[in-house]
């Protein structure tokens, strides 16, 4: 065999592990959180007078997303392996049957808080803001605590929505920093936003836990369905899609948003309803296809929309 045969060869193994960490963190979720993460972006950019973020801006908000996330979801693999194991749904993740080993797991973990003071440290030397890197820690520790959040609350979904409501709210400070003259009415906007966001995720996480009542039940795990059993949880979940659209319609309202943030805005509130309407506490078989597509598409359609509205408005 040739050498490059043989870097090849190595470097196929090499590729399949990292395709499987991706899957075990479910890397293609990022669709949820990241079009809100951009829509404030460009807000942001509205406000402070630029129409455009720049490509320096808007690499280090992706980038940060992305570190981000991978941070909170390899905690969450890693803390959750004994739960996941014993859970039949869960019991052949990479991180339990050990092809993503702890190992790997941890020394991404570290490689996640450098990598996001880094970027974080990039809105300093390049924009001159220090914000992201003061906040920096601290929200790796929300996101990072949220796995641990069902060992003693069934308020768990709610700290996992504020996690991605953080997202948007997060963006508005890395381009628009604190100072008096962006805050107040300006800003309402982007809080909405993460509200709204916070209320969304909170609501399909309700839903995707009907799945694991019984066992979180029996491990004495704590959520919304094994609190108040899988008929209130719906309703809960319900008004929290409720409270959703509620909040991005002000959004539309005190930001001034046009036609395209409106049509976005109707296909989430009919997708929000689709999603509802595919869970009854008698069937949940078809869960996978309200979290995923509905959701992924509320995601791309909502955000995109929204994001070429603040570019032609």
């Amino acid at each position: 065999m040739s050498m490059s045969d043989q870097r090849l060869a190595g470097a196929g193994p090499a590729r399949s592990r990292v395709a499987t960490f991706l899957d075990l963190i479910k890397f293609a979720h990022s669709v949820f959180a990241l079009p809100f993460a951009l829509i404030s972006t460009f807000w942001a950019s509205r406000v402070i007078g630029e129409r455009w973020p720049g490509w320096g801006r808007l690499g280090l908000i992706v980038a940060a997303m992305v570190v981000a996330r991978t941070w909170a979801m390899t905690v969450n693999r890693l803390v959750d392996r004994k739960f996941d194991a014993a859970n039949p749904r869960t019991a052949k993740r990479p991180s339990v049957t050990g092809a993503v080993s702890v190992r790997f797991m941890r020394a991404t973990l570290g490689l996640c808080v450098v990598l996001f003071l880094i970027v974080t440290a990039g809105f300093l030397f390049v924009y001159g803001n220090v914000w992201p890197l003061i906040f920096a820690l601290p929200v790796l520790a929300w996101l990072g605590m949220y796995s641990f959040t069902k060992r003693f609350t069934w308020g768990c979904h709610f700290w996992l929505g504020i996690s991605l409501g953080l997202a948007p709210v997060s963006a508005w400070i890395a381009i628009a920093p604190p100072r008096v003259e962006w805050m107040g009415a300006k800003s309402v906007t982007i809080f909405l936003l993460g509200a709204g966001v916070a209320m969304w995720v909170a609501g399909f996480d309700i839903l995707y836990a009907l799945q694991d009542d019984a066992f979180d039940r029996g491990e004495k795990l704590n959520s919304i369905p094994v609190r108040f059993g899988r008929r209130r949880a719906i309703g809960i979940s319900r008004a929290c899609h409720g409270l959703t659209v509620g909040l991005f319609c002000a959004v539309g309202i005190t930001g001034g948003f046009h036609a395209l943030y409106w049509v976005g805005f109707t296909a989430a509130v009919v997708l929000l309803m689709v999603e509802q309407a595919l869970v009854s506490a008698k069937d949940i078989s078809r869960i996978n296809i309200a979290f995923m597509t509905a959701n992924g598409l509320i995601g791309l359609i909502f955000g995109t929309l929204a994001i070429a509205d603040t570019l032609l408005g």
